[in-house]
């Protein structure tokens, strides 16, 4: 019954055998412990009709031929693949796209004995018509191995000089065919022409070309090939073998379902599109949606593949699929096949037609660096295994456990391998990072961990810390400590699984005993800062009362040392460079840690130090997500928002897929670190992220394309004398159309550059603008906090700091103590600035409109006025060249 593809089922004392098409076939009832089945008694049965899945599969598996799909089922290639009939019969799509010449003789033909030995290449275009990703070849190559040998025709986009010098340079050679003998490269030819006859299907538009080619390569690796013996190319290069239970027809119409968050409680609760490929970043399917006109990647999909979409009737259709259209037998009898995607053929003659450099292939390549997502995925990869070793090495290093039995009562938490790759600011690999995580998750709260917070450095005194070091021309050092947390000492006891790959062979049964913790326990944080903590203090540091991860160590007129510390990275600077070098030396001793020298790269920042001052910018993160976007080569505006832009959260229609608007916003966000003109922006469109709509997408698309002209910029801290705190603070009454609350912004500049600035939607509707401008100056606390941390840096504030403000009555309440109607529904927090001036912490002074500069922070200006209050913030553009 095996053999012949029946299943049973056991289920309470039922048993039921299914055949192959799943089908019930008979149901046996428990007697004494055993079911009996009777296969000697001839009873009369009633079959009833079951639709031959053979086509439907054919299909689905790209029109791959059935003599394959049946020896593929029967050898076990795939999981999942029904049982299916041979058939001489042709579908339409294979009639049209299937036809060819005869076979090019393959004697002497030499086959590589590894991966990468011999790569045979070729571009498949130009389409006359783009993609909806506006691209008009297709090309495959990905892998972890070094190529050697890379066989290609003399097409133009091969014999570039560029082309030729980066072979070189890397050592691959680079083997031609002869001219007009493309059968010489007959691996890629042929791979190509597979590759377009899978993608007959659909009566699809012709911009759909690329979704067509990605899902034809998609099915191929999961499909047998002559090439590798008694495997699908998926399993020759992964090791497992693929399933096919979740292939679908390509170009069916579909129904993605909407989530509740997403719709109301009328609305439809799907949408309709077109099931156009299968995603390569995620287990979900590529859908088109026929009303936003977008490819929407989906888990929850219904699927109609006996129908699609008729674009010249805007309607659904059913196939036919048992005959064929007479219109397209009688095009193939006459050997008229429609040509779907228009290619050109690829140039292959003795003079070169047409070159395009490498760099402009490059500029519309998207280079993806894949991190394995378990440890099977990279236990062959030697960058990874390399990673996993010296991950163990740490562990076993600090003593950070030993192996033990579980004792009684005691549950072990599970371990899993974690796989990042870092990258320099120019792009290229640092390193492959593989680190040791605890599933965190299964802990349980009172047993396994108690408290867990643990304070992290803010990034307004990290650029603090940046401003006054150039200011005073000291240098910045960076350290990080290798794997932090293990150095962290644990009061619970806590037992772990031991890890994949590293198994203590014979010890199977056993686990770990933490003495120390590892990455990912909830408490890991916790008991690092207080080990650092400890050390640091005992060398004579003294933890700053305004900021848990400063360090001071000071010395009676001798030096200064400050330390930053931000979970395993170390900032450090000092007035003196010979107390700087022993910290380090000592630090060292005491932890495995790497000296980065001069900070240069530091949570997507990048610092430039020099004689004049440090430039602090974020060029290549900005780079990143402007490719991320597909905006690399969009043309700029000069300012971030329109004129007299209003946004509501009533403009425009609803977006089906906000995760990329909300991307968007979330980008921008992490840009205003080093960005004070992006602040306003960013913090408007925020206001939106709970249901975006496409007016919205475009205004951050916009505010996207002023970073695209405004690469390069950001804050220069110049060396000066003085160290003055300086505040702005500024407001836009009643500017938020949808509950008429104002905006607040203020900004602090040290010297000539600045430090923090903010921009926030007040919390209460200001019944006028003097009450909005009094309700903005609350950031009196704000300054407090500055002037307290400069005073524990030794450049304590001698007079009040000036707080400017553009509002004359706003400053009168300020300085009047006396209540009356105007002010008495004020609440009492916004009074905080009048005890401020009182204590002379704070001093409010006018100032004209024309020079205020937290107007940056609240409304829409023009672009010679943000330009003028760029510079008295001490943004500037400087070009720097990263030497690797």
């Amino acid at each position: 019954m095996a053999k012949n593809g029946f299943s049973v089922q056991f289920k309470g004392d039922v048993c039921c055998i299914f055949d192959v098409c799943g089908s019930k076939f008979a149901e046996l009832k428990m007697k004494n412990n055993s079911f009996y089945l009777k296969l000697d008694v001839v009873c009369e049965h009633v079959y009833h009709a079951k639709d031959d899945v053979s086509p439907l599969w054919h299909r689905r598996m790209g029109h791959f031929n059935l003599r394959t799909l049946k020896y593929m089922q029967s050898n076990d290639f795939v999981t999942d693949l029904p049982m299916l009939n041979i058939s001489d019969d042709k579908c339409d799509s294979c009639q049209l796209g299937k036809s060819h010449r005869l076979l090019f003789s393959l004697d002497g033909v030499k086959r590589a004995n590894m991966k990468l030995e011999l790569v045979h290449s070729d571009l498949c275009g130009p389409m006359k018509t783009s993609s909806m990703n506006d691209n008009k070849y297709f090309a495959e190559n990905q892998s972890d191995c070094k190529l050697k040998v890379l066989r290609t025709n003399n097409g133009g986009e091969y014999v570039t000089n560029d082309f030729n010098d980066f072979c070189r340079d890397f050592g691959i050679l680079h083997q031609l065919t002869v001219p007009r003998t493309p059968q010489q490269n007959g691996v890629c030819e042929r791979r190509n022409r597979t590759v377009l006859e899978m993608a007959f299907e659909k009566h699809l538009p012709k911009l759909f070309w690329e979704e067509v080619v990605a899902t034809a390569v998609y099915l191929l690796n999961r499909l047998a090939t002559k090439v590798v013996d008694g495997k699908t190319p998926f399993e020759a290069w992964s090791g497992s073998k693929p399933s096919v239970k979740h292939l679908r027809v390509f170009g069916s119409i579909c129904y993605s379902h909407i989530s509740a968050n997403m719709r109301s409680k009328l609305d439809e609760r799907a949408w309709r599109g077109i099931f156009v490929g299968y995603s390569s970043q995620s287990k979900g399917y590529r859908i088109y949606n026929l009303e936003s006109k977008m490819i929407v990647v989906s888990r929850y999909a219904i699927f109609y593949e006996d129908s699609y979409w008729n674009w010249e009737k805007n309607d659904v259709q059913k196939h036919d699929l048992r005959s064929i259209s007479e219109e397209l037998v009688k095009d193939a009898e006459n050997g008229e096949t429609s040509d779907w995607f228009d290619v050109a053929g690829t140039a292959d003659a003795d003079e070169v037609i047409k070159t395009k450099s490498l760099a402009s292939v490059y500029e519309r390549c998207n280079l993806v660096f894949v991190e394995p997502t378990s440890f099977n995925d990279d236990a062959k990869v030697p960058e990874w295994i390399d990673a996993m070793k010296s991950e163990i090495s740490a562990v076993e290093k600090n003593g950070t456990w030993f192996l033990t039995n579980l004792p009684s009562g005691k549950h072990a938490i599970g371990v899993k391998w974690v796989y990042r790759t870092k990258f320099n600011p120019d792009g290229t690999i640092f390193k492959h990072k593989a680190r040791l995580v605890v599933k965190g998750c299964a802990q349980i709260g009172g047993v396994d961990y108690g408290d867990t917070f643990a304070p992290v450095a803010r990034l307004d005194t990290i650029k603090l810390l940046i401003a006054i070091a150039g200011q005073l021309g000291w240098n910045v050092f960076h350290l990080d400590v290798k794997s932090a947390f293990l150095n962290g000492e644990l009061e619970e006891d806590i037992y772990v699984c031991q890890p994949e790959g590293f198994v203590v062979p014979g010890e199977e049964h056993q686990v770990y005993k933490l003495k120390r913790a590892l990455y990912g326990l909830k408490q890991a944080p916790r008991a690092w800062y207080y080990k650092i903590d400890s050390y640091l203090q005992k060398l004579g540091f003294q933890r700053c009362v305004n900021e848990a991860t400063l360090y001071l160590k000071k010395e009676k007129n001798a030096y200064l040392l400050v330390i930053s510390l931000y979970m395993d990275d170390f900032l450090v600077m000092g007035s003196n460079g010979k107390a700087v070098s022993e910290f380090k030396l000592s630090m060292q001793k005491e932890f495995e840690m790497s000296d980065l020298g001069l900070m240069s790269y530091f949570l997507g920042m990048e610092i430039n130090q020099s004689k004049a001052g440090i430039f602090m910018s974020q060029n290549k993160y900005a780079l990143d997500v402007l490719k991320k976007f597909k905006l690399e080569s969009c043309k700029g505006v000069d300012s971030p928002l329109p004129s007299n832009l209003k946004l509501s959260k009533n403009d425009g229609e609803k977006l089906y897929d906000p995760s990329i608007s909300r991307s968007i916003v979330g980008s921008l966000l992490y840009m205003t670190a080093t960005r004070p003109d992006l602040m306003f922006p960013a913090t408007l469109l925020s206001r939106f992220l709970s249901s975006p709509t496409d007016v919205h997408l475009g205004v951050a698309k916009r505010v996207l394309r002023y970073v695209k002209s405004t690469l390069g910029e950001g804050l220069n801290y110049l060396k000066m004398d003085n160290v003055v705190l300086t505040g702005y603070s500024d407001n836009d009454w009643a500017g938020g159309l949808d509950d008429m609350k104002s905006t607040s912004g203020y900004v602090f500049n040290l010297g000539l550059g600045a430090i923090c600035w903010s921009s926030k939607k007040q919390q209460v509707v200001a019944q006028s603008t003097v009450e909005a401008e009094f309700i903005a100056t609350a950031t009196a606390n704000q300054a407090i906090w500055l002037r307290n941390l400069l005073s524990d840096l030794g450049f304590k504030q001698e007079s009040a700091t000036i707080l400017l403000c553009d509002n004359k009555s706003a400053i009168a309440i300020a300085e009047n103590h006396v209540q009356h109607g105007r002010t008495k529904h004020i609440n009492v927090k916004f009074r905080a600035i009048r005890e401020a001036e009182k204590n002379s912490l704070i001093k409010m002074e006018f100032c004209s409109s024309e020079i205020q500069v937290a107007d940056l922070m609240t409304k829409v200006l023009s672009r010679n006025r943000m330009l003028f209050l760029k510079h008295e913030l001490g943004i500037t553009n400087i070009n720097l060249k990263v030497e690797c």
